[in-house]
């Protein structure tokens, strides 16, 4: 099919259109979940009211081996290996350790210092809304190639919930997996997407300084922590950009400093902790090498025992050709070519890297943004919200997507 023909069609021709009534459910449920948001590896309401209306509608739900988060087939009874590539659909479920503090808002969140704060709420409503569809076309005899459903726990937790659910056989059959993230900065109605990279990978670093204290009176018989650990704050950053091409963006960004206690005291520990940000995947995988060694120069010249914390977290997630351009022509098929807009490399990072690592697929940023809106929103902040038309974009999208993919495989 080609894109001019896709443009050209109407919801009503190409199946899984959401209905009146479902958006109206999938409204409340999406509600339900932001005013009770759960932290990765808690979310057992969550889960459990996720497969509750799975259930509902026939399907089978597993519920993964951690506790939270679950799998659910479309197209495939219990135990069937696929006679073909299986379309994976992403949802994370968790939400935010920070307080939600939108006023005026019916559906804040009712526990404290929780909030769905970067639209998991949201995403699991559109996984949910799609396999839903999809299962009531399955059970019309007019879905020709399995679908999965992921929802994953603990995306906000480093390295990320989607290793534990590979582990749990998350993309076992499965031949691409797409997903969408919530962007306050793209109105609703409309898709961010790019080729390639699409955010940048995200680790974690924790430095301990140590050495002989003192006198402030007499700094040259001691080792200064409090200058050593502002050299090393000021100059380690300047370091690591230098040994990689700039192109990379590697990046050492410090979000605490703290050492002594006393203004006449050189104290005899130090700690710095922060995040190393990384656009491309093969300067993510020297980082650690690189980081370790422009901080041990910078505490070694000032006399200083350096204790190195470097957590892996994620790498960045890169969208293949294919899958992008499925869920182009999948947007443009639902909502015509104005819905589609490039969109920049987030610095951000996102575990569903990780299954990219395995399988093929994309992500795109979904606008949640009220048209005409211009207040300035941003992701992980307590004052975060979505309009909720984009549960309808986001669910006609997939499901568009799922038949789509079956016609590129030849299947109909």
């Amino acid at each position: 099919m080609s894109l001019e023909s896709e443009a050209g069609l109407a919801g009503d021709v190409l199946p899984g259109v959401l209905s009146e009534s479902l958006h109206a459910e999938l409204v409340a449920f999406r509600r339900d979940l932001h005013m009770h948001p759960e932290l990765g590896n808690q979310e057992f309401r969550t889960t459990a009211a996720i497969k509750e209306r799975l259930e509902r509608a026939g399907l089978r739900p597993r519920v993964l081996a951690t506790g939270t988060g679950l799998l659910c087939d479309i197209g495939l009874a219990e135990g069937e290996r696929p006679a073909v590539p299986v379309l994976a659909l992403r949802a994370d479920i968790d939400a935010l350790p920070i307080p939600d503090t939108k006023t005026d808002c019916p559906y804040r969140s009712t526990i404290p210092d929780r909030a769905h704060a970067c639209g998991h709420d949201m995403h699991t409503t559109i996984v949910l809304g799609a396999g839903l569809v999809l299962a009531d076309l399955h059970a019309k005899g007019l879905l020709s190639r399995p679908v999965r459903l992921v929802f994953q726990p603990a995306e906000e937790v480093l390295p990320g919930g989607a290793l534990g659910a590979i582990a749990d056989g998350a993309l076992d059959g499965v031949g691409r997996i797409l997903a969408v993230h919530c962007d306050p900065k793209v109105d609703a109605g409309r898709i961010g997407l790019r080729h390639g990279p699409i955010t940048s990978a995200c680790d974690r670093l924790e430095i301990a300084l140590d050495g002989p204290g003192g006198h402030t009176a007499r700094p040259h018989l001691t080792t200064d922590l409090v200058t050593a650990a502002a050299r090393v704050a000021l100059d380690v950053p300047a370091l690591v950009a230098r040994r990689v091409d700039t192109r990379a963006g590697l990046a050492v960004t410090w979000g605490r400093i703290e050492s002594g206690h006393a203004p006449n005291v050189v104290p005899q520990h130090a700690e710095l902790s922060g995040t190393v940000r990384c656009l491309d995947l093969n300067a993510w995988r020297d980082a650690p090498d690189i980081v370790h060694a422009a901080i041990d120069e910078v505490a070694t010249l000032h006399r200083a025992k350096s204790e190195i914390n470097y957590m892996r977290g994620v790498p960045p997630v890169v969208n293949d050709r294919e899958s992008t351009d499925l869920l182009r022509r999948a947007m443009v098929a639902r909502r015509g070519m104005r819905s589609v807009e490039s969109t920049e490399q987030s610095l951000g990072g996102e575990d569903f890297s990780w299954y990219l690592e395995e399988v093929p697929g994309a992500m795109a940023r979904l606008g949640v943004r009220t048209p005409g809106d211009r207040t300035a929103r941003d992701l992980h902040q307590g004052d975060f919200d979505a309009d909720e038309h984009a549960i309808t974009v986001g669910v006609e999208m997939f499901t568009a997507a799922a038949f789509l993919d079956a016609a590129g495989t030849g299947e109909s």
